[in-house]
This record gives structure tokens, sequence and C-alpha cells, in this order.
């Protein structure tokens, strides 16, 4: 099958690797030429333009994007547009916020267009083992795609999840329960490092042990394992930890449909709390306990605030 892929970043390019490995022509775009030519010495057909991307390509053509959330896709769909012909297929499989999905759908379907949404999960690993995907939108253009999906997901790798937006909203369900086993994770590995027997314990070898048939087993464990293996008390690491926005979405949905979520939602709010070593709430406890019990606290060195 024929496939345009824009977007050449960590997954993108090991997408269009690995589809190219099962024989599917894929014609590939990015902004920095670099990763055009990168992909062009593995089989693909390397475009330098969006222009150059949507001619290389005979109809009905299917456009994969993975470009960031947010207005990076609507940008790149709004250059495609024009280009595109009835019948033609947009596919974002980034980390698109579901209802941008059903608004990109309800347009794009006026002008003869369609959009399919496909949540990929897989990261840099994806390229060995194969992709997640859970796609949403029109069943008869993902029956169309199976084969892509089924190239790039391992053996039942792949779901159609339903209309617009459906893809992506799994996905994002999907994102929120991994903050929650994350953070579960990071809290038990946090307690074994206070505890009296840290200094006797490899962390790596822990993890490996739970995943010998222990109830909480999981891949997670497994890279658990290979960083311990790195770093055997992650002491090169700050604690700081980003969020790339499902887990917000997934909090954001939890409290329009009043589904009670205490996990997840306090595994994205220690995300945030993450990035403050020196935050005023904690100050704050600080001086209250100070004030009405009399309770010790530590003075902190000066610090200019910006």
């Amino acid at each position: 099958m024929q496939i345009g892929m824009i977007g050449l970043g960590r997954m993108g390019m090991n997408m269009a690797i690995r589809l190219l490995r099962d024989r599917h022509r894929v014609v590939a775009y990015n902004r920095s030429p670099d990763k055009v030519k990168e992909i062009s010495r593995k089989g693909a057909q390397g475009a330098f333009s969006v222009g150059e991307l949507v001619s290389s390509l005979e109809p009905p053509r299917y456009l994969w994007i993975m470009l960031p959330a947010g207005n990076p896709v609507d940008d790149m769909i709004q250059d495609l547009k024009p280009l595109l012909g009835r019948g033609d297929t947009i596919i974002d499989g980034g980390n698109s916020y579901y209802k941008d999905d059903v608004r990109r759908e309800q347009a794009l379907r006026k002008t003869g267009l369609h959009y399919i949404d496909a949540g990929v999960s897989g990261g840099i690993w994806g390229l060995k083992l194969g992709y997640c995907i859970m796609a949403g939108g029109e069943k008869k253009v993902c029956r169309k795609l199976e084969p892509v999906f089924r190239t790039l997901a391992p053996k039942d790798g792949y779901l159609y999840c339903g209309p617009a937006g459906a893809g992506h909203f799994v996905k994002m369900v999907h994102n929120g329960i991994e903050y929650g086993m994350m953070s579960a994770y990071g809290e038990g590995f946090g307690i074994l490092d206070s505890s009296p027997y840290s200094r006797h314990l490899d962390f790596g070898a822990v993890a490996h042990l739970w995943n010998q048939g222990s109830v909480v087993r999981s891949w997670l464990l497994e890279l658990a394992e290979e960083a311990f293996k790195k770093d055997k008390k992650l002491t090169q690491l700050a604690a700081y930890v980003e969020d790339s926005g499902e887990g917000r979405w997934t909090v954001q949905q939890a409290i329009e449909t009043a589904v009670s979520a205490p996990v997840i939602t306090a595994a994205l709010f220690q995300r945030f709390r993450s990035r403050d070593a020196h935050a005023f709430s904690d100050r704050m406890l600080a001086a209250l306990r100070n004030e009405f019990g009399g309770h010790a606290v530590k003075k902190s060195a000066t610090r200019k605030r910006t």
C-alpha cells in the first residue's frame, strides 16, 4: 500500500522504516531535509515540500501526520487541503485531543476528504516490537488502511474503536492509566529507597524479580530494570517530570462525566509538583505548623524570585 508520512521524529521515522520493511511504498516529508535524506537512504521516496509529497502519491491518497498535537496538526491540515482531492484521507497519528478530531473530521467531510484519528503507543521500541494502534473515524476507511495498521502493530495490536475521536479518546485514557501506574512504581521504589534496607537492595534486581510471575509485573518494570542498570539509584536525573497533555485531558474528561479518578488525578498533580523544588505551598505548610504549634522550621537560603 502507498502511504505519505509527514513528520520524521522519533516515532515517525521508525514507523516509516517498519512500513518499508513490509514493502509498503512510503513517500516521506519532514521540515528538516536531513531527515528526508535519511529515510530516502532506507528506501522511501523523499519529498522536500508538502506539494511534492502529495504529487508523488496516486489517488486515493493516504497522508499520515506525526506532528505535535494542536496548532502544528491544524496548520498542516490547512496546507494539505487545497492539494488533496475527494476521497483522499488524512490520518493523525499523534497525541491529539479527541474533541479536535471531531472538529477536524466534520470540517474535512464537507470538502470530500476523510479524517482518521490513530492513537499510537509504543514509543522508541515500536520499530522492534510494533505499535499498539487505536483507530477512530469511518469504519470503511479504517478497513482500507488495515494493511498499514497491521504492519505497524504486533499481533492483536490494532483495534477499530469507533467514530471520529474514538481512537485518540482510548489513547488518552490509556495514557492516564500510564500516569497512575508510573506514580505507583515511583512511590514504591521511593519507600524502598528510604527504608533501613535500602543500602542492601539492588533496585534493578527487585524490578527484575517482580516481573517473574508477580501480580505487578509489566513492561514498565522491565524499563525500570534497564534504567537502574544505567544508574543504580537514579542519582543522575533531576526530579522533574513533564506531561504531554493526555493526563490533563483524562482528568478533565473524568470531571465532565463525574467519574471518580483519584489515582490518575493525583499522578497528574504529582508531575506538576515535581517542577517546583521550592514550592510556595510547602513553605506555607511549614509556616502554619510553626505558627499554630511552634513546630521547628528550616530556614531557606536567600533566593531571588523572578
